[in-house]
């Protein structure tokens, strides 16, 4: 291993950044080039094609086999004048990453010669293997049958010589077995309660759509540096390592010049998924050294999600093409700072209304503190929900540490909104209002433009944040399909949004006037998710304690977090809308418990690995040469050898006790997992390894950093962080 970290330093200090070149033209010349977009319909279907294909996109509607039939046609003839050989559904099973099955074009004709082929029925089904999937146990393994659905509603495109197909991903029995189901669910059913909301303020409005703004972070490493930690190959992040001297304290790496290297792969980044109509728009370097940051223009919330699958598998092709590899794990450097990717999320509506921004009068303003006080209802009630959906085995390592967001789910509003806030929930009595009360109100409510100026400060301890015009979601981790954390915020607030109008229609009905209502409503919402809102330090221990006065749950165990998947709250908000059913919700709850007793279980065994098979070994070579060093010094010096290797003998000792603990732990390490597989019940197993097994990760860890501290640079095995982190 030694070997391998020295001839990789070499070879990166050797390595020169090649010349590259790039299209000359501007980016709108080629953007969405590889896309199925309206340009290429357009071109590419008959017109009575292109008009009901557009007409079954608005109005989510199902496609009949003609149309399906006269689409494949046109998206086939698109796909070889571009190079395509081969067609695949690209789906998103629960694996956290994309899965695709590529089939030619190529069959036999009437004659028996070979053609090119495509028709609806391959553009709207196909059926993969369902039973290889993390699916919970709603497929056996010899129940092998599961398919694949075309998502109109998300363009085509085309990677490489294969037109890929955005599809659903279903069993036999139609639940669903992926991220994208549940999503466009959720999707449809805040669209339905917003605009039944929407319907107080303006009857114009018919359709209320969720949009997402990712902020994807990551790290990159040099490849050969990346291949001799078996660590970070593995499991994706190290599992030891010593701090280095320098890493992010004078910050200044943030926001700085972008290494030349670096700058290549991103460019090439950018061009690419440019081509593929992913409007990336932003990058720089982030806190930590060898961190950066990739950020598109926001997007409807389903394309933009699965842009961002598409670019984070785009990201790992290309790095290796720059001699790099890509590292999406929340934390995988201790000390510093992990990566999240930052959901921005919002509501805008048919008329151009952004729900979530103050509006140019009284009603519009209103109709914003309708909608924000109603996510903050629905955080307040979720937070436990919000939590499940982010909290995993990966993102553990990064929530309340560096910069990321703690465990404990709050609301930032700012200084400005909050005393908007604060002044309806004091005027607004549950009796009826005078003429004066209500028009002093509505003047209130109406100066909010003035007020919301940009003047909303960035709170980055705050893990949902209102930015403005926006919630910012910073809790989401990097390696996370964020079609989760997405579908949980848009289901829990149709649910707010539905129990909010039944209760304002309530009043009506008992004679209250539709304004009244509504300022009795959210004067209620106010008051009632008070202890959701936190403008302060989300780091600071008083926080934690005053927290839990105010009812927040602070849960940073894996196991535990993710049994709140299934609250009576958790099914009210997914069965009780028909987003997920309980079978499916049980499912998912008991794949994301596998994933996680899996992902420590394999981090257990490398550290094991590592440890007994590289690190000890070493440091024994290391131990005896300072003995031989000793009995040299005695042969040479005689009596006077025993305070000129004074230091030795103390080195001999400190690395005799690291060496003998981390054997040890190792070794009660691996009777502990045992122990845990022994047991037939998965939560019970995951709440096992998590107690019993996870605290040794950190314990082995400490004593190895500290070996690596102690023994020669040019014995140690494995890159340490200051050439991981520096070195470009």
């Amino acid at each position: 291993m030694a070997i391998l970290r020295f001839k990789a330093l070499t070879d990166l200090m050797n390595k020169k950044v090649p010349d590259m070149t790039f299209p000359s033209q501007r980016v709108s010349d080629f953007y969405g080039e590889l896309v199925f977009n309206d340009e290429a319909m357009k071109r590419y279907l008959q017109g009575s094609v292109y008009e009901e294909i557009k007409n079954i996109i608005a109005n989510g509607e199902l496609i009949n086999r003609n149309i399906a039939d006269g689409v494949a046609a046109g998206m086939k003839a698109w796909a070889i004048d571009h190079g395509a050989v081969h067609y695949s559904h690209w789906f998103q099973p629960l694996t956290d990453g994309t899965a695709e099955k590529h089939d030619g074009f190529i069959n036999y004709g009437p004659d028996g010669n070979i053609i090119e082929e495509f028709s609806g029925k391959h553009l709207a089904q196909q059926e993969p293997d369902a039973s290889s999937f993390p699916s919970g146990g709603i497929r056996q393994t010899f129940e092998a049958r599961g398919y694949t659905a075309w998502d109109v509603s998300s363009p085509a495109f085309i990677v490489g010589s294969t037109l890929c197909i955005p599809t659903i991903f279903i069993s036999y029995n139609g639940d669903a077995l992926d991220y994208k189901m549940p999503l466009l669910r959720a999707l449809h059913a805040v669209d339905k309660a917003a605009v039944d909301v929407c319907q107080y303020f303006d009857k114009n409005i018919t359709k209320v759509h969720s949009n997402l703004g990712w902020e994807q972070e990551y790290f990159l490493v040099d490849e050969g540096l990346y291949m001799a930690r078996p660590d970070l190959m593995l499991t994706g992040r190290t599992l030891m390592g010593h701090q280095s001297p320098k890493d992010q304290q004078l910050d200044d790496h943030y926001f700085g010049s972008i290494p030349e290297r670096v700058a290549y792969f991103m460019r090439d980044l950018e061009i690419e998924s440019q081509r593929l109509g992913i409007p990336v728009k932003t990058r720089h370097n982030e806190v930590a050294p060898n961190q950066f940051e990739l950020a598109p223009i926001y997007e409807e919330c389903n394309l933009a999600n699965d842009h961002n699958q598409l670019v984070m598998d785009l990201m790992k092709k290309l790095a290796k093409h720059h001699g790099f590899e890509v590292l999406l794990h929340e934390k995988p450097f201790a000390g510093v700072n992990g990566s999240g990717k930052h959901c921005n999320w919002s509501l805008g509506t048919d008329t151009g209304i952004n729900l979530f921004a103050p509006g140019k009068n009284p009603k519009g303003n209103m109709l914003f503190i309708t909608f924000l006080t109603n996510v903050m209802a629905a955080v307040h009630k979720g937070q436990d929900l919000l939590r499940s959906m982010i909290l995993n085995a990966t993102n553990q390592h990064r929530l309340g540490a560096n910069e990321a967001p703690p465990a404990i789910i709050s609301i930032f509003l700012g200084s400005q909104i909050s005393s908007m806030l604060d002044k309806i929930a004091e005027k607004v009595s549950d009796s009826k209002m005078t003429p004066e009360e209500k028009t002093e109100l509505k003047l209130g409510v109406g100066r909010l433009p003035e007020i919301l100026v940009d003047n909303t400060d960035r709170n980055r301890t705050s893990p949902f944040a209102f930015t403005g015009d926006r919630f910012e979601f910073r809790a989401v981790g990097s390696s996370a399909n964020c079609a989760g954390a997405m579908t949980a915020l848009n289901a829990m607030l149709a649910e707010q949004l539905v129990d909010f109008k039944n209760k304002v229609d309530e009043l009506i009905e008992n004679g209250v006037k539709k304004d009244e209502a509504l300022f009795q409503m959210v004067r209620n919402l106010i008051l009632e998710s008070a202890p959701i809102h936190f403008d302060g330090n989300g780091y600071a221990d008083d926080w934690k304690r005053e927290a839990a006065e105010r009812g927040l749950t602070n849960i940073t165990s894996v196991p535990e977090s993710l049994s709140k998947m299934l609250t009576e709250h958790a099914k009210k908000v997914f069965v009780g809308q028909g987003i997920l059913s309980e079978r499916e919700l049980e499912a998912r709850h008991e794949v994301e418990i596998e994933k996680f007793v899996k992902k420590v279980q394999i981090e257990s065994r490398v550290l094991g690995d590592l440890v007994l098979n590289h690190i000890l070994p070493i440091a024994i070579n290391y131990q005896n040469v300072l003995i031989n060093n000793v009995k040299g010094m005695r042969d040479v010096f005689g009596g006077d050898a025993e305070q000129l290797t004074e230091n030795e003998r103390q080195l001999i000792r400190k690395v005799s006790e690291h060496v003998s603990v981390i054997r040890g732990k190792v070794g009660e390490m691996i009777e502990a997992r045992k122990e845990c597989n022994r047991i037939e019940n998965a939560v019970d197993k995951a709440f096992a390894y998590d107690q019993r097994v996870q605290p040794f990760l950190a314990e082995i860890r400490h004593h190895v950093d500290e070996l690596e501290f102690i023994i020669d640079n040019e014995m140690w095995p494995l890159p340490k962080y200051r050439e991981l982190l520096f070195f470009r």
